[in-house]
C-alpha cells in the first residue's frame, strides 16, 4: 500500500490509514475519518449495547422484528395511495422548520434560465447541462430511467468520463486512491443540453442485447445486457484512454438518516481483506471533503464519491444543472479550460457572486436531507416473512445490511439515535465483470459499487413508472437486478438462481414490501 503525498497536512492521515495497520480491515478502525459534519454526543456504554441489541441479525423469521414497520425510526411516513409517496417531510420534522423543508421542496422543483435574465434568481442555467431542476432527474424524488429508445429523452441519465492520470500528479493522500483526471475538453461528465450559442456535448446511443439466464424450476430470465456510445461528439473526440460510465438518478429519500450513520458502525462491516472467509470483502469509499478539508467516508454517489449531502448537492448543482454554489463556485459548471466559448458565455453570480445564493443552497439541502421514507408494508404476511428468511439464508444480507443506529446527534433532532432499517452497508464491494463500468473513482476500482439502500424499492413502479434498477436501469425487474450481481455477491446471485419458484418468488415479495 502506498500513499501520493500532496501537502504536509495529509501525512497524519497517511500515518493512520497506513502505519496503523497493514490494510484496512476491521481490526484497523481508521481513526483519522471521524464524523465532522455531525455534532455527535458520544454514546454511554448502556446506549452501546442498545444499539449493538437492536441492529442483530435475526434469527427466528416466524414473525416480524419490533419496529420493522418503521425503516427511518420516528421519522418514518405515512404510505400513500398516489405518486408523492417519496416527497414527504419526515413526521419528526421541527414544526418551525416544515417552511424551510416547503421551500426547499419549491427550489428542487425550480426550473432555471440561462443569462443574462430579468430573472436574476433563476438564471445561471448551464451554459452545458443535463437537466434545467433537480426535480427533472428525480422525478418525484424517485429513481430515473435509461432512455427506452431513440424517441425518449436521457434527462435522468448520463455518462460520467475521465482519463488515466499520472499516479505522481497532485492527488489526495489516500491509501489505493486510483489516479484518473477529467476528459481535458469534456470535464467530468458529459452535458448533453446546452444554451442558445452553443453545442451540446453529445447524444446518449444506447442499444441492448438480450441474454437468456436458465432457472431452477425450469424457468427462464432474460437480461439486457446495455453497450453506451458517446454520439455526436460537440467538441471533437474524447481524451486518449477515455472512460466513460452511465449513471441513472437515485431515489433521494433518507439521505439524511445515511448521513447520520456513526462512520465507526460503517466500517465495523469493513473486511477489505476477507479475513471471515464468507467471500464479502467490503471496502470503504474514502474521498477528500471540500468543505472539511480532509478525509471522509464517502457515502453518497453509486461508487460513494460524495461524503455528505451538502457535497453531493453541490455536486449535482455544477454538473446537471450548471449552477455555482458556495461549495462549488465556478460560474460555468463543468465547461473546461478547452470550452473557452462556455466559459466566457454570460453568468448569474449575482447570489453573494454564486448562481444560488448560500441560503437559498442550505433551503435545499435540508429538504433533500429530510425527505420521509415510507412505512413498510405487509411485515406480517407469511410469504414476507418466507422472502425475508431466503434474503438473509442466500446471503443478500451480508452486503445489505438492514439495520443502524443513528449517532446522537446535538442539532438534528430529526436524525437523532434513530433505529433506521436502509438495508445497505454503505461500503464498496466488487460486483462482478457484468455490472463493471472499468471506470475507477477514487478508491473504487472499475468494479466495484457501493451497496445501495432497498428502503422505499417496493414502491419504485408507484413512484417513478417504472420498474427498473441498477446504476443504469438495465434491469426490468428485482429479479433482472439480482441475476446481474456477480464478484462479491455471486454466492448469493447463484443461491437465488437455484431456488425453486415458489422461494424466489417469496424473495421477490420481501423486497418488494421494504
Amino acid at each position: 500500500m502506498r500513499c501520493q503525498w500532496t501537502r504536509p497536512s495529509k501525512l497524519a492521515l497517511c500515518a493512520a490509514l497506513v502505519w496503523g495497520g497493514a490494510s484496512l480491515s476491521a481490526e484497523t478502525p481508521l481513526h483519522g475519518l471521524g464524523d465532522p459534519h455531525l455534532s455527535v454526543i458520544p454514546r454511554s456504554d448502556d446506549e452501546r449495547a442498545r444499539v449493538a441489541d437492536a441492529t442483530v441479525l435475526p434469527r427466528d423469521f416466524a414473525t416480524s422484528e419490533p419496529y420493522e414497520a418503521l425503516p427511518a425510526g420516528a421519522g418514518t411516513v405515512p404510505v400513500r395511495r398516489d405518486d408523492r409517496g417519496f416527497a414527504q417531510p419526515a413526521t419528526n420534522l421541527p414544526e418551525a422548520r416544515l417552511m424551510e423543508f416547503t421551500l426547499g421542496d419549491a427550489l428542487f422543483q425550480k426550473l432555471w434560465t440561462s443569462s443574462p435574465s430579468s430573472t436574476l434568481a433563476s438564471d445561471g442555467l448551464g451554459p452545458l447541462y443535463n437537466a434545467r431542476s433537480c426535480e427533472a432527474c428525480h422525478v418525484r424524488d424517485g429513481r430515473g430511467h435509461a432512455p427506452e429508445g431513440p424517441g425518449d429523452t436521457a434527462v435522468s441519465m448520463f455518462l460520467r468520463v475521465s482519463v488515466p492520470a499520472d499516479p505522481g500528479d497532485e492527488m489526495p493522500a489516500i491509501a489505493d486512491w486510483i489516479a484518473t483526471a477529467p476528459d481535458p475538453v469534456y470535464g467530468e461528465q458529459l452535458q448533453d443540453i446546452a444554451t442558445v450559442g452553443h453545442p451540446a456535448e453529445y447524444r446518449l446511443d444506447v442499444s441492448y442485447e438480450e441474454i437468456e439466464v436458465p432457472l431452477a424450476g425450469g424457468e427462464t430470465a432474460s437480461l439486457r445486457k446495455p453497450t453506451y456510445r458517446a454520439a455526436d461528439l460537440g467538441y471533437g473526440p474524447l481524451g486518449e484512454g477515455a472512460m466513460v460510465s452511465p449513471r441513472v438518478a437515485p431515489q433521494m429519500i433518507g439521505l439524511g438518516l445515511l448521513e447520520a450513520i456513526p462512520v465507526a458502525d460503517i466500517l465495523a462491516n469493513a473486511d477489505p481483506e476477507d479475513a471471515d472467509g464468507d467471500g464479502i470483502s467490503g471496502r470503504p469509499a474514502i474521498v477528500w471533503s471540500r468543505e472539511h478539508d480532509r478525509a471522509m467516508l464517502g457515502r453518497f454517489g453509486w461508487k460513494g464519491g460524495e461524503p455528505t449531502v451538502r457535497e453531493q448537492s453541490a455536486s449535482a448543482f455544477a454538473g446537471d444543472i450548471g449552477i455555482a454554489t458556495p461549495l462549488r463556485p465556478e460560474l460555468w459548471g463543468d465547461c473546461t479550460e478547452a470550452q473557452r466559448a462556455c466559459r466566457r458565455a454570460p453568468h448569474g453570480g449575482d447570489m453573494d457572486g454564486f448562481e444560488i445564493s448560500a441560503e437559498a443552497f442550505d433551503t435545499v439541502v435540508y429538504y433533500t436531507a429530510n425527505l420521509g421514507v415510507p412505512a413498510r408494508r405487509d411485515i406480517d404476511d407469511p410469504q414476507v416473512l418466507r422472502g425475508k428468511q431466503v434474503f438473509h439464508d442466500s446471503g443478500c444480507a451480508s452486503c445489505h445490511r438492514p439495520k443502524f443506529v443513528t449517532a446522537r446527534l446535538e442539532d438534528r433532532p430529526e436524525h437523532s439515535f434513530q433505529l433506521i432499517w436502509p438495508h445497505t452497508d454503505l461500503l464498496l464491494h466488487d460486483m462482478g465483470e457484468g455490472l463493471a463500468d472499468h471506470r475507477p473513482e477514487g478508491r473504487a476500482t472499475g468494479r466495484e459499487w457501493k451497496t445501495p439502500p432497498l428502503w422505499g424499492i417496493g414502491l419504485t413502479e408507484r413512484i417513478s413508472g417504472h420498474t427498473t434498477f441498477l446504476h443504469d436501469g438495465r434491469a426490468r425487474s428485482l429479479l433482472e437486478a439480482i441475476l446481474w450481481h456477480g464478484g462479491e455477491a455471486k454466492a448469493a446471485r447463484d443461491a437465488v438462481v437455484s431456488l425453486a419458484p415458489a422461494a424466489r418468488a417469496d424473495l421477490i415479495r420481501y423486497l418488494e414490501s421494504l
